[in-house]
């Protein structure tokens, strides 16, 4: 059965849709069938990272009633499918997200893992996300504003009737000062286990504006690693390093 995930923040700028891109590459190249799906209508950026500012169509079409589901699944040369989302503001109006949930199950039930990019914070797109998963995985920064939005995002899914299972937490963006909140204190305040940390990375910036991932463009890079082994981790298999580099070189090498 197809886990759907929703990759969350409490705030925006925190990383989510880069760890969500990186991530779903990851696991693809774990072996696992994988999608992305752009839920951050408002302000959408999933599609950037795969170097297009356009699709035909888009979620937006979808949920509009402009297009069937299969028409708006696009698919990555490394074999990770993608749901982008529109970046012109005309779309957002007249879209439903009647049985959003239920739609994603039907159309992706011979998936392993779905990543929703959620939109940040608690507002209308955060909360349908939420509603659509199975699986909750935060993303956040080692600073306090950052840890207070997620505790506060957790509290949010604790009252809910149907609770999903939260993963864990992604610490990224990682520095290593001695002002930046540390694992344990993180895992103290927010009650959450963090299951990886990506360090701060000035190659993922570069590959962001060249309209690529960094597990593309640095597959050697300190944040490629650690999101390999954090989808090693969500999917429970081992993680054999020097294999699973080698295939991503040779795929896009060509």
């Amino acid at each position: 059965m197809v886990r759907i995930i929703d990759v969350c923040s409490g705030k925006g700028g925190v990383g989510k849709t880069t760890i969500t891109a990186n991530l779903g590459l990851a696991l693809t190249q774990l072996g696992k069938k994988v999608a992305v799906v752009d839920c951050n209508l408002t302000t959408s950026h999933l599609s950037l990272l795969f170097g297009s500012y356009s699709y035909p169509l888009t979620l937006n079409n979808f949920l509009k009633g402009e297009a069937r589901f299969e028409d708006v699944v696009y698919t990555h040369t490394s074999g990770l499918k993608i749901v982008p989302a529109s970046l012109e503001l005309k779309d957002l109006v007249d879209v439903s997200f009647n049985n959003f949930g239920e739609k994603l199950k039907e159309n992706f039930r011979d998936f392993d893992i779905v990543l929703l990019d959620s939109a940040p914070g608690l507002g209308r797109e955060a909360l349908i996300a939420l509603q659509a998963s199975d699986e909750i995985l935060f993303v956040a920064n080692p600073f306090i504003t950052s840890l207070v939005d997620v505790f506060k995002c957790n509290q949010l899914i604790n009252s809910l009737d149907f609770k999903p299972k939260v993963i864990g937490i992604v610490l990224n963006r990682v520095r290593k000062k001695a002002y930046e909140i540390s694992v344990d204190e993180v895992t103290n305040f927010t009650e959450l286990p963090v299951i990886g940390i990506v360090p701060e990375d000035e190659k993922v910036l570069e590959s962001t504006n060249k309209k690529t991932l960094v597990l593309i463009s640095h597959r050697n890079s300190p944040s490629s690693k650690a999101i390999f082994e954090i989808a090693a981790k969500i999917a429970g298999i081992e993680y054999k390093k020097p294999k699973i580099l080698k295939r991503i070189f040779e795929i896009f090498k060509r």
